[in-house]
């Protein structure tokens, strides 16, 4: 009985996703098939619809995010790498003032307990953010409304600024059609993605589904193996279904949570805008990098959600990623320890 109503829930979720992105196709809407599912799933969710999640199958389709990295990684993007070094200089601080900003945010306008204050702060993955949470003692239903909440901002703010102010055409196909990529090196995407992702699980690698896929997608870029990245198909399948997954965090919320948590979320996103528009000014101000790189590396979105935008905005992937590959890792490295500090005082 509980798996056919979870298969009744993940049906009449695939539909109401479907239904959002043909909305947003109808009205030419940015990215419709990652904002459309992730709208619909958030209001269909906040009206109290037991929505479900597409568990492995979503994650699977992550892979391909990581990928596309990988695949875009070549001999001449290794030997450029030294040339964003001093743009990378700029993330610890990015990281630092956004958690001096935060933690005050949550703890005495918001009054939440230090540790949930604390994680509620951090810039990190969802996932990680709530694994550290928990075992400090905060609240982890809270810390997934704040975080869901920051990916949403984000993720719904960053085409409307793309296509509004900058005028970029993001309807433009994320790379070739599928009948154009051989099969081989299409198998070999496939492979590199599953196998990439379940190595990377097997020894604890955080973001494993992005992570393990780009590390081994990247070695069999270097070494000629793949020549492609993925077609455009697959990667509209993956923005389909992170839309799904980000909207559906809202399953269950109640009022009293849409009033504190949500609304905490809300305001610390608005700080976020502020604080990486400060560092778009900076960095472009020292002519370091593009403008578009600058603004896709410097928003704190998940990672999923920033790599499906930074494919479809035709953004050097490179430059994105490792920049957003740092700040995860200096949160998940630190974070712990400062926690531990602040926390006792």
């Amino acid at each position: 009985m509980f798996e056919r109503t979870l298969l009744l829930r993940r049906l009449l979720t695939l539909a109401l996703a479907a239904l959002g992105a043909w909305v947003f196709m109808v009205l030419h809407l940015p990215l419709p098939l990652l904002l459309g599912p992730m709208v619909a799933c958030l209001l269909v969710a906040l009206a109290g619809v037991r929505l479900a999640g597409l568990g492995v199958v979503s994650t699977f389709m992550r892979t391909f995010l990581g990928v596309a990295v990988g695949s875009s990684v070549t001999p001449q993007l290794v030997h450029d790498l030294p040339q964003i070094a001093t743009s990378l200089l700029f993330v610890p601080l990015f990281v630092g003032l956004i958690g001096a900003m935060g933690y005050p945010l949550f703890r005495h306008v918001f009054k939440f307990d230090p540790a949930t204050s604390f994680y509620s702060a951090m810039p990190g993955g969802l996932q990680d953010m709530l694994v550290f949470g928990q075992e400090a003692g905060g609240d982890v239903r809270a810390l997934s409304l704040i975080h869901a909440t920051r990916v949403l901002v984000i993720v719904a703010l960053a085409p409307l600024i793309l296509t509004g102010i900058w005028g970029l055409d993001l309807s433009q196909p994320p790379g070739v059609a599928a009948s154009n990529v051989p099969p081989m090196q299409i198998a070999l995407m496939v492979a590199a993605g599953f196998f990439g992702w379940q190595i990377a699980q097997r020894v604890g690698l955080f973001g494993a589904s992005i992570l393990g896929p780009l590390i081994l997608t990247a070695g069999l870029s270097l070494s000629g193996i793949i020549t492609q990245r993925p077609p455009a198909e697959i990667i509209w399948a993956a923005q389909f279904f992170i839309g799904i997954a980000v909207g559906a965090q809202y399953v269950g919320v109640t009022l009293a949570e849409l009033r504190r948590d949500v609304l905490a979320g809300l305001a610390y996103s608005i700080a976020l805008t502020l604080i990486s528009t400060l560092f778009f000014l900076a960095i472009t101000g020292l002519n370091l990098a593009p403008n578009l790189e600058v603004f896709l590396s410097f928003l704190p979105g998940g990672q999923g959600e920033m790599v499906v935008i930074a494919i479809i905005a035709g953004a050097d992937l490179t430059y994105v990623v490792s920049h957003h590959l740092l700040r995860l890792i200096l949160v998940i490295l630190l974070a712990p320890v400062v926690a531990r500090f602040t926390l006792k005082r």
